[in-house]
């Protein structure tokens, strides 16, 4: 099933479909986000021979002969064999065929020579590309991809196309499970976040309860499977896994992290988080109007189901399976739950205003995130978690209620005199975004945004 990633596919199989220019195309993303689902789909529409070929952890040597079977077996022909890749190459600029050759998990062929040769090799390769020929290079170690993007690296310029598949955000998530409510979608995603490979194994005939009861905490679940086998084994050479469960666990500032990590050298530290921030296993947010201010940034997990797992699972696995799913479901998550997934529920309004910017429905706006205040005249201090700045420094500022009722009028006017207490704060409109609705008609006075506008 194809789901998602419309302007992606449009944009690679335009490339494919294009002949003025040479054509290498770069598709790179963490692992199951649907990177090879997207090139296979793109390349349906390519007219000619489609060589689909999957590196393997083995040598360079090997890796070539067996591109020399898939490209043989592409063709219907006996097995060849050729001196380099370069006559492979060379032969296939001499059929009266249009071939499109796809190598995917090219890390794995990066990593069988020296730094930068297998990238030299291929450079060669893209430059003296036939005019019958166009190349995707696909791969899942981010590290190891964004290489190939870097000035010093070989590679380096040669692509025409460069495609970062990330996971799905929460409105084309709800694409897996499009008959639950407003309510329950945010529930799904907040908990199980926008894996493509985890959002086709819900199971959307059950709740959310029973969805984590039946795959998520049994050690053999399948995407608990996932999460220790796919997520975090890809990086826990890198990284010590307590910093996962502090972000887990809402340490997200530096000294949180270093406080639950005692004895743990700070420069160990900066450098397994920059690990992590290159690996888009984390990521470091500061508020919109503190932007560099080291005091205001944090730390957070990107991926929700991952969150999750460290907040709920990671080092409980015992527990789990002593007294079983459902009792430590009681015991540990049924009241947590509910918080967990209003905390993720601000990030899917965020999410709401981005779809809305890049698609032209928000004008006059700077930029959108958290908002810092520290109000001398009041001793006050906090963060806002959803704000939108506008055009000469004003802001909208947006609450965000993940009631199971509707949000109440009075409850409207408490929040705007919270907000309006803190002084230092040019508020230029107030919005809510109630997951259920509101309990009053339209307002004049507020933006009001239900949970049914977020996926329309």
């Amino acid at each position: 099933m194809f789901v998602g990633r419309e302007k992606e596919l449009i944009e690679l199989e335009r490339e494919l479909l294009n002949w003025s220019h040479k054509t290498a195309v770069l598709v790179y993303g963490k692992r199951r986000v649907g990177k090879s689902t997207l090139v296979n789909k793109a390349a349906d529409s390519f007219d000619g021979i489609v060589v689909n070929h999957l590196c393997v952890s083995s040598s360079f040597e090997g890796n070539l002969e067996m591109i020399y079977k898939s490209v043989a077996t592409a063709l219907s022909l006996p097995l060849m064999s050729f001196e380099s890749i370069y006559a492979m190459m060379d032969y296939l600029g001499t059929l009266d065929k249009k071939i499109l050759l796809i190598l995917d998990e090219y890390p794995y062929l990066k990593q069988t020579k020296k730094q930068g040769e297998v990238d030299s090799v291929f450079q060669a390769v893209i430059d003296r590309l036939p005019d019958n020929v166009k190349i995707i290079l696909c791969g899942s170690y981010i590290t190891v991809m964004k290489e190939l993007l870097e000035e010093s690296n070989p590679l380096f310029g040669r692509f025409s196309l460069i495609l970062h598949i990330r996971e799905f955000d929460y409105y084309d998530s709800s694409k897996f499970y499009p008959n639950l409510s407003p309510r329950d979608k945010v529930s799904m995603y907040a908990v199980f976040g926008g894996s493509p490979y985890v959002l086709e194994n819900i199971d959307t005939s059950i709740s959310l309860r029973d969805n984590i009861i039946k795959q998520l905490m049994p050690e053999t679940g399948i995407i608990r499977t996932h999460v220790e086998n796919i997520m975090i084994k890809e990086i826990q050479k890198s990284f010590d896994s307590r910093i996962l469960e502090a972000l887990g666990n809402g340490k997200k500032r530096y000294s949180e992290i270093s406080n639950w990590m005692k004895g743990t050298e700070n420069g160990l530290l900066d450098k397994q988080l920059k690990i992590l921030l290159d690996m888009e296993a984390v990521r470091k947010v500061e508020p919109i109007n503190r932007q560099g201010d080291k005091k205001k940034q944090f730390y957070e997990i990107v991926d929700n189901l991952m969150r999750f797992y460290f907040a709920f699972i990671f080092g409980n696995a015992g527990r789990i399976t002593r007294i079983g799913p459902e009792q430590y479901f009681r015991n540990n998550m049924d009241e947590q739950l509910r918080e967990f997934i209003s905390h993720r529920f601000e990030d899917i309004a965020l999410q709401f205003f981005h779809r809305r910017a890049i698609s032209g429905k928000l004008n006059g706006i700077e930029d959108f995130g958290s908002y810092w205040y520290d109000d001398p005249s009041t001793k006050t201090n906090g963060e806002f978690d959803c704000v939108l700045k506008k055009n000469g420094g004003k802001y909208e500022f947006y609450e965000c209620k993940f009631y199971d009722r509707k949000m109440t009028l009075d409850e409207c006017i408490q929040e705007e005199e919270q907000i309006k207490k803190v002084n230092e704060i040019k508020v230029s409109n107030i919005g809510f975004i109630s997951v259920s609705g509101f309990a009053f008609e339209d307002s004049d006075k507020y933006t009001l945004v239900d949970g049914g506008m977020l996926y329309e």
